[in-house]
């Protein structure tokens, strides 16, 4: 168990809440109106203890907000989410949501069993751990049944957002910001829950107003709208968040120094780039005898025809002395002038036969394999890039969806 989280669990004890079964000084009247309905969504019942539990399990994990209002929304938005969930017959197997507890309490360096057994020691049962897993899962499962195929990530999708992460393309943003800053403990938890509601903006005209009535930046007067920003002057840590958005969407509240931060995505547009750096370039040369006669021309035009990336130069070269083919990854400036200069023209893939060797004997036929940029730092894999685009895409889809079930919602309150 981590430091932080015993410490919690610590203050949480048996004198304070109560550790197994009824809470400490419940009579049997005050048990059977807990386990009463409460709220009623649609056909389903949440009781009394299913939000002391929920509300008691948040305190646990410092939710911030007044976890007794966290408690209901959730609870009731995940009746919402199992109901659409059961209407197409999807069911969530128990070893899925096993896998879930375990993922859930790695996030504080623990198994599964250790965080269930700090659970039950603080009050918080077992099976009130496990629905609400359930419930996260059955989401994430329907919602990806409903909207992945909706979403695709493209080449361009990619190359965009590398190149924009890494500094490698001028990617700029319009932004509209709020900031809410945070004066106080007690204060956190009302900010908190105003910036849930202001995240749920449907236009940009709510945004503006919001940011009128509560932010703290000097863009409050306008509305909270910046001035187009290029990606790679934004902070590090928020530029795959406003990567996420899509224009008209609202990021969730972030946290900073002293205050809580969204941003509402305006536009974004990728502009003319200065010569990018790279720190390797792949190409490959093909030498023909010959020079610049018609017969070497011919022959390299033949294989231009023939060849589609570098890979099938080795075909091309088969049967002949090794030294006929060249292919290696240089820095630049450990490339030849003038091999450089025709590969500054390519792009992977293109080819070129500007370029002699041995006093105009050897005509070189260069392909261009592809351009590794300099990074300031780690670039993303293309895998978890393409799954972050995408699963901020099925996001964007699901918070649509689940306002539509909210909406359509019987939602009764005892």
């Amino acid at each position: 168990m981590t430091p932080i989280l015993r410490r919690t669990l610590a203050a949480l004890t048996l004198a304070a809440i109560g550790l197994t079964g009824l809470p400490g000084g419940v009579s049997p009247v005050q048990a059977q109106n807990l386990f009463a309905p409460a709220i009623h969504v649609n056909d389903q019942a949440i009781t009394g203890y299913e939000l002391q539990q929920r509300a008691r399990m948040l305190t646990l994990f410092r939710a911030p907000g007044d976890p007794r209002r966290l408690a209901r929304e959730q609870l009731i938005e995940e009746r919402i989410k199992l109901d659409a969930a059961r209407a197409v017959g999807l069911v969530v197997e128990d070893d899925m949501v096993r896998t879930g507890m375990e993922e859930f309490a790695g996030r504080a360096n623990m198994t599964a069993d250790q965080l269930i057994s700090s659970l039950e020691e603080a009050g918080v049962s077992q099976q009130s751990f496990r629905e609400f897993v359930r419930a996260g899962i059955t989401w994430r499962e329907l919602t990806r049944a409903q909207f992945a195929s909706r979403v695709s990530v493209s080449e361009d999708d990619l190359e965009r957002a590398t190149r924009a992460l890494t500094g490698g393309a001028a990617v700029r943003v319009l932004l509209s910001e709020i900031i809410l800053p945070v004066t106080s403990l007690g204060d956190a938890e009302a900010k908190q829950a105003l910036a849930t509601q202001i995240a749920e903006a449907d236009s940009e005209g709510d945004f503006a107003a919001a940011a009128r009535q509560y932010s703290a930046a000097p863009s409050a007067g306008r509305g909270g709208r910046m001035e187009w920003v290029a990606l790679s002057d934004l902070p590090a840590g928020l530029r795959p968040i406003v990567l996420g958005l899509a224009p008209g969407e609202v990021s969730d509240p972030l946290p900073i120094d002293g205050g809580l931060a969204l941003f509402y995505m305006r536009d974004i547009e990728e502009t003319s780039v200065a010569a990018p750096e790279y720190s390797a370039i792949e190409y490959a040369a093909y030498y023909i005898s010959g020079g610049r006669s018609a017969e070497a021309l011919q022959r390299a035009a033949q294989v231009r025809a023939a060849v589609d990336t570098c890979d099938d130069l080795y075909g091309v070269a088969k049967g002949q002395p090794p030294e006929v083919l060249e292919r290696g990854s240089k820095a630049p400036e450990e490339i030849p002038q003038d091999i450089a200069a025709a590969l500054s023209q390519l792009d992977p893939g293109e080819t070129s036969a500007s370029v002699t060797r041995s006093n105009g004997q050897t005509l070189v036929f260069l392909m261009l394999c592809g351009r590794s940029p300099k990074l300031d730092g780690e670039a993303p894999s293309v895998e978890d890039l393409s799954n972050f685009i995408r699963n901020q895409r099925i996001e964007s889809f699901a918070n649509g969806y689940l306002e539509q079930l909210r909406a359509e919602a019987r939602i009764v309150e005892q």
